[in-house]
């Protein structure tokens, strides 16, 4: 079985210059660094992760834990965590909490255990005892968290009052916004303080409504959205806080003959792939995904090598128009 010193020998580099390559440590030119996959891979050579982790007190893995899996949302961003954590030479864990503390609480003692390098928090329960004196960076996605290394957020408030004002230059005079969770404050609850801000200033009428855990968990929305049209008869344009929700919108539209968008303009948030595949596609605020993915693995990586980070990171979002509005 080929060892360090093969490689170094084969590669003609010292043993420390390898090291080095594995451990993304210090400045390697692409040039060497590339010799030295090629002879590993030549060699069949596996590096050792666990004595590697034991050796740095710390390993190259990344613990990443979302509420869900399956949303949109989160499937996009940790596509984008996965990326960025592979073109700095670390890796995932991913853990997906159900919205359970019981489960965080776990997978933050596995994490412990694995020596991470740190941990991408983007789930929501608000025990956060658990995440006192850690020895490892926690960065928060679209989360409030004092005890977090670092947070970043997307311009939450922005993204409402962009909705609130495009749907009112469309001709709209009665919004309806379908919020998160009620009872469960997040950054993402500013989208309805921005577009209600709008709306007063314009002297606009409008509503907003929350929705359960229980809904958001299960990501079935038609029938409280069937209940809020009920309930706010007139409403002739829509904000959604996901596309998700946006998107059952127009279903419980077609079923109503509600023509979108000439009777109802709708729009959505996140802009991931659902945005695109309705008919008709949605006008959405485009949260930058990939680059908060991108920044928040940065971060990571320059808290290793004992830089300080800014304690929040605020993104700009953007507003696309499609065929919704």
């Amino acid at each position: 079985m080929a060892t360090l010193k093969d490689v170094a020998r084969r590669s003609g580099l010292t043993v420390g210059t390898v090291s080095r390559v594995l451990n993304n440590r210090g400045y390697i030119s692409e040039q060497t660094r590339q010799r030295v996959y090629d002879v590993m891979k030549e060699l069949d050579y596996q590096p050792n992760e666990m004595a590697r982790s034991l050796s740095k007190k710390r390993s190259n893995t990344i613990g990443v834990i979302v509420p869900h899996v399956v949303h949109p949302y989160f499937a996009k961003l940790i596509g984008s965590l996965e990326q960025a954590a592979y073109d700095r030479k670390y890796k995932i864990l991913l853990f997906n909490s159900q919205g359970k503390d019981e489960k965080e609480e776990e997978y933050i003692e596995m994490c412990k255990s694995n020596r991470v390098a740190g941990v991408i928090l983007c789930s929501d329960t608000f025990q956060t005892d658990k995440f006192r004196n850690l020895r490892f960076p926690l960065i928060t996605i679209e989360r409030f968290l004092d005890e977090g290394t670092a947070g970043i957020e997307c311009d939450n408030y922005r993204g409402g009052v962009l909705a609130a004002e495009h749907l009112i230059a469309k001709g709209c005079t009665s919004l309806l916004h379908i919020g998160g969770i009620r009872n469960h404050r997040k950054p993402a609850d500013e989208r309805k303080e921005g577009f209600e801000d709008v709306c007063k200033r314009e002297h606009i009428k409008y509503a907003s409504v929350e929705s359960s855990q229980f809904i958001y968990d299960e990501m079935d929305y038609y029938s409280s959205i069937d209940r809020m049209l009920d309930e706010y008869p007139g409403t002739d344009g829509v904000f959604a806080s996901s596309d998700v929700i946006a998107a059952q919108v127009l279903q419980v539209c077609a079923r109503r003959g509600l023509r979108v968008p000439e009777q109802m303009k709708v729009i959505g948030y996140d802009d991931v792939n659902v945005a695109s595949l309705t008919t008709p596609d949605i006008t959405t605020i485009r949260q930058p995904v990939k680059e908060m993915a991108e920044t928040a693995i940065a971060m990571i990586d320059r808290v290793a090598g004992g830089e300080m980070v800014p304690s929040r990171s605020l993104f700009p979002v953007t507003l696309v128009e499609r065929g919704s509005t």
